[in-house]
């Protein structure tokens, strides 16, 4: 009986082996044996969206899906796919000798059990040339125990019906390994492994988004996930980085961050897309790569604000930090700027406007020549061209070359800031200095009244700066309706008279000439203009905005529209 027995487990073992030789996963992939990681990669996407069981329901569908995992299992690890080629085998012959010439043949395969086990024999021979194939089995005469091949013959069983008492997967098969079986964690390394100290150190609130994979090993499909996750991160690499958690290992932090795993494994986006603070956002649609393509990109950074370049102004922007400014044609954020909005948040302002094309007037009032273009206002409110024409080679690259930007133009910034420090009495960097490219800016129709203190001698001009410093911090109210708001109402600016004397002939034929300083509130809207040419102190000048807010004061029509060359 037991002889019986042992002829019918024998060649059970045999037909198993015959049918895992037959599954070529080159085959089973539909690539060629020279094929890429990246063809197979492909082939295995394409072939698991098609044979997905939550997709396709016709018969077959399941235990094709279970042999297009298995296959990939093997070609995407490099030492599986190597074995597989030398020895048709991804395993490599696990736990087994190797054959030499003075043994088996030249080659490695099966040996025999050891004393009191039993032994089958195929393969080349030896001296005779004979076949000859060696299995043995270990473990007591019922042949529960454990086989040399690293598996007790319960589990060989259940691979072969589906279940049983070893527990095996039905998508089980000789020659795959338990891995596959289960959708457990493929050797790619693309995707990181990342625990909670990783995640707290370097994801948590530091301004890069992140495309995350929440898995467990004994759930199936993982493999599946894995390669719709990596084609969507390819062309998002440098705004988006990739990795995985393992729940199981790291149960106690899954449960912290609110992921619980049933059936399947879960993808989530770390993203700042709802406030300062990055959080987790859940994808819920459907597992392809073009949905998830576009969740990502919903949840990139939104740190930018868009703004119409005809009405900017970068006096009535309350923040401190400085501001850098995208100019192009797209109506849309581009991913690069929402990328470094990110990266940047906490340093910069960040701003974007839509323009039709370089030759639009507010472009050209900024000094632009040529889209895209980023501009720049440090601290002290001057403009400055950080880069224009610009031209990207990808993503990542592009990235990494405006950083460097940013990086230097804060630099740039804390010298100003540095300079303001040591010279405070001096105040000439806050009160900005009237220029042809930023007179659209200071003096536009944004604000009613743009007041402008004229001087002719550097000591009158830190008189003015000290005197419109400390007014412009301040809020006047209006007698008729008691608002206040003339910071919302009135912009500051300064002005050399020296150079720009046909400036002020646009307002008095002289110019003002005989005067050291003399101060214009000028309404851009309606032409006109009103001037203070008295002891100009603090006080006065006070006084003179409250009459100007109260409508106390005759403005006169301008002689021409003024101008700066």
């Amino acid at each position: 009986m037991k002889a019986r027995l042992g002829l019918l487990i024998v060649g059970l073992l045999l037909i198993i082996y015959c049918e895992s030789k037959m599954l070529d996963p080159y085959k089973v992939l539909g690539v060629d044996r020279s094929a890429s990681q990246r063809e197979i990669q492909k082939a295995f996407h394409k072939l698991s969206l098609q044979y997905h069981p939550d997709k396709n329901k016709n018969k077959g569908a399941q235990e094709k899906f279970s042999e297009i995992n298995n296959a990939y299992d093997i070609l995407s690890d490099e030492q599986k796919r190597k074995n597989y080629d030398l020895f048709g085998d991804e395993k490599g012959n696990p736990g087994f000798d190797d054959g030499t010439s003075g043994d088996h043949g030249g080659y490695t395969y099966f040996t025999s059990g050891g004393p009191g086990e039993s032994g089958f024999n195929y393969g080349p021979g030896g001296q005779g040339g004979s076949k000859s194939f060696s299995f043995s089995f270990g473990g007591n005469p019922g042949y529960g125990g454990q086989s040399s091949f690293g598996f007790g013959l319960n589990d060989i069983f259940s691979n072969l019906f589906g279940g049983g008492k070893g527990g095996g997967s039905q998508f089980g098969g000789f020659g795959s390994s338990s891995r596959s079986q289960y959708g457990g964690r493929g050797s790619d390394k693309s995707i990181l492994s990342i625990n909670s100290k990783f995640y707290k150190k370097e994801i948590n609130d530091r301004g890069m988004s992140w495309l995350l994979l929440f898995y467990s090993p004994n759930l199936q499909g993982t493999h599946y996930y894995e390669s719709i996750i990596e084609e969507v991160a390819v062309p998002l690499v440098g705004a988006l980085k990739v990795g995985s958690i393992n729940c199981e290992s790291e149960a106690s932090f899954c449960k912290e961050l609110g992921v619980h795993l049933r059936r399947a494994p879960k993808v989530y986006v770390y993203a700042y897309s709802k406030g300062d603070s990055g959080s987790l956002v859940e994808y819920s649609g459907d597992l392809d790569v073009k949905g998830l393509k576009s969740f990502c990109q919903d949840n990139l950074p939104k740190f930018s604000k868009g703004v119409d370049l005809s009405q900017f102004k970068v006096a009535a922007e309350a923040v401190t930090l400085p501001k850098v400014m995208l100019l192009s044609t797209k109506k849309n954020t581009p991913v690069i700027w929402r990328a470094l909005s990110g990266l940047y948040h906490k340093r910069f302002a960040f701003y974007h406007a839509e323009v039709r094309d370089d030759s639009d007037p507010s472009v050209r009032a900024l000094g632009v020549d040529s889209l895209p273009a980023i501009v720049g206002w440090p601290s002290n409110g001057e403009k400055v061209i950080l880069k224009s024409g610009i031209s990207v080679k990808d993503l990542k690259s592009a990235v990494q070359d405006l950083s460097g930007l940013l990086e230097n133009f804060e630099k740039k910034n804390k010298k100003v800031a540095s300079a303001k420090t040591n010279h405070p009495e001096s105040g000439v960097h806050h009160i900005p200095l009237l220029t042809a490219s930023n007179f659209h800016e200071i003096c536009g129709d944004v604000y009613p009244v743009c007041l402008i203190g004229a001087f002719r001698s550097s000591k009158t001009r830190d008189n003015l700066q000290t005197i419109l410093k400390s007014v412009s911090q301040k809020s006047f109210s209006r007698k008729q309706t008691g608002a206040s708001g003339s910071r919302a109402s009135i912009s500051y600016s300064l002005l050399d008279a020296t150079k720009h004397q046909s400036f002020l002939n646009a307002f008095e034929k002289s110019g003002f000439k005989s005067s050291q300083n003399v101060l214009v509130a000028y309404k851009p809207k309606r032409g006109t203009f009103a001037t203070f040419q008295g002891d100009i102190t603090e006080e006065a000048v006070e006084n003179f905005i409250i009459s100007i807010l109260n409508a106390d004061v005759q403005f006169t029509k301008t002689k021409q529209k003024p101008t700066l060359k």
